[in-house]
């Protein structure tokens, strides 16, 4: 009988599971459960997308596009960045569109990491940073930022890390899970640390339109100097409540997106045509929506920050994306024991912070991409929820 235990690939067999939809399986099939544990926008994709959609499909637009995406997809990518950042790119060299912004983190990754090149990463950070660099033979090294800092990478944090071994730093602003955002004066202190290095970075910026307060989203590759060392990975799922149609791309140097293109080429060969053809309505008709969305979640924003904070419970104020990351250590429990013992009391399934790094025990993610109605019930059970567990 074979023995599978000895042929399977152990760097994979060694990784945990997602944090992220642990909980949310569990509440899809608990009667009257409310989750706030997938970050995934509530609105439906709208109108204009939907219809460029089908209209290509009416058009028999149903074969493979070239590997680095439709050459319109690609020119209205670059155009939308230089419209929105002063960022310019070639539509030819710079850009290949792909299955979502994961894959375009995975081919990044792949790219440049030789076994035993250290991986920096910004920690709590969505969940594929460490896995994905693992997979590649990498090291991945945790650089953890904290509440007090908003969440912020500090350069002097960022220095103390790097060896000679340092091959690539990821950024993932806006941050999920914790909404921390960086400015362009953080952005400009991280530059200056990486000038003169031969170090790489990959800037995760798909919440990069969903930013709050006055400042809007600075581009890490629109700072003097770092085009040339930067991949910035963005997409349509979250701006343009496009999850399901998975489609990404990533925006750098010639040299690399080539090699990510030879990578997706053998991997996946295209992504898919009717999302592409819907995204070149997306990014050439859509802002007001895009807009529209923005403000209500701005809204959800400030009720559910309200929400904990009217509880007792410490909440950072989350600049981007659209999740919060409520401190609960004051509730005398672990992460992990807080979000089990919720959802079997109360029937509310959040994300443990510690899904996001060992730096996020005490905390737990909680995202605004649902109804006002939803967001406000689920705040009333987290409530008694906790005057029971201070008593």
């Amino acid at each position: 009988m074979i023995n599978l235990d000895k042929l399977v690939n152990h760097t994979v067999e060694g990784l945990p599971p997602s944090g992220i939809r642990k909980f949310f399986d569990v509440a899809a099939e608990m009667k009257d459960a409310i989750s706030l544990g997938v970050g995934e926008p509530d609105f439906a994709t709208p109108w204009a997308i939907r219809e460029a959609g089908i209209y290509s499909l009416e058009k028999a637009q149903t074969h493979y596009t070239a590997n680095a995406g439709l050459m319109e997809l690609r020119q209205a990518i670059c155009g939308y960045n230089k419209r929105k950042y002063g960022v310019e790119y070639d539509a030819k060299t710079e850009v290949l569109v792909t299955v979502g912004g994961s894959e375009a983190i995975d081919d990044m990754i792949r790219c440049v990491v030789n076994p035993g090149d250290e991986v920096l990463i910004v920690e709590p950070s969505f969940v594929c940073y460490k896995p994905l660099a693992l997979m590649a033979g990498g090291v991945p090294v945790v650089i953890e930022t904290k509440e007090e800092d908003s969440f912020r990478l500090k350069p002097e944090q960022l220095r103390e890390k790097i060896t000679d071994k340092t091959k690539l730093l990821v950024l993932p602003y806006p941050n999920n899970p914790t909404g921390g955002v960086m400015s362009r004066g953080d952005l400009e202190a991280i530059a200056e640390v990486l000038r003169g290095t031969d170090i790489l970075v990959l800037s995760d910026e798909i919440y990069g339109e969903l930013r709050y307060g006055e400042e809007k989203h600075t581009p890490f590759s629109a700072i003097d100097g770092m085009k040339e060392r930067t991949v910035v990975v963005n997409g349509f799922s979250k701006t343009f409540a496009m999850t399901g149609w998975r489609l990404g791309y990533a925006l750098g140097p010639e040299k690399i997106i080539s090699l990510m293109t030879k990578v997706h080429q053998y991997g996946i060969m295209s992504a898919p045509t009717t999302a592409q053809y819907a995204a070149i309505e997306a990014l050439e008709s859509c802002d007001r929506d895009v807009e529209d969305m923005r403000l209500e979640y701005n809204y959800r924003r400030r009720c559910i920050v309200d929400g904990f904070r009217a509880m007792g419970l410490s909440c950072f104020e989350p600049l981007g994306a659209f999740y919060v990351f409520p401190c609960i250590k004051s509730v005398g429990m672990d992460s992990q024991t807080f979000c089990e013992t919720l959802l079997r009391e109360e029937k509310v399934a959040v994300v443990p912070g510690t899904a996001f790094g060992d730096c996020g025990e005490g905390f737990i993610r909680c995202s605004y991409a649902y109804s006002v109605e939803n967001i406000q019930e689920a705040l009333a059970r987290i409530e008694r929820f906790v005057e029971r567990r201070r008593k």
